[in-house]
């Protein structure tokens, strides 16, 4: 497989600061949980769906913290979890993510796709 072939999905989330998820905390627990079901046999469909292109399932992502020359540091940022895919292009790639439960059931905003590029002089 090319690395050019090769894309990494973001799934991003507003964290406790947007509207959709100040509405779905905001939901009863009984209506949060029914849909919460329905998102994950969702997100389980697009698994089974697109199986054949996935290199890594990834999964949500926790805190960050930032290393720099000042030190560590924790920090917010707007990544709640991430996929690896393979796809013919950069477009075919995003076309795996449109209508994705992240952001059609869950209250995520977005999913960002960028390709893998290969690492200079190797």
């Amino acid at each position: 497989m090319s690395a050019t072939k090769t894309f990494l999905a973001v799934y991003l989330g507003s964290g406790s600061t947007g509207s959709g998820m100040a509405a779905w905390n905001a939901m009863p627990e009984a209506e949060r949980r029914a849909k919460e079901q329905q998102g994950m046999a969702a997100w389980g469909a697009w698994v089974e769906k697109h199986k054949d292109v996935l290199v890594e399932m990834g999964g949500p992502l926790g805190k960050t913290k930032r290393v720099g020359p000042g030190g560590i540091a924790d920090i917010a940022n707007q990544m709640t979890g991430f996929t690896i895919v393979r796809a013919e292009s950069h477009e075919a790639a995003a076309k795996l993510f449109e209508n994705h439960p992240h952001f059609t059931i869950f209250p995520g905003e977005a999913v960002e796709i960028m390709p893998v590029l290969p690492i200079p002089g190797r």
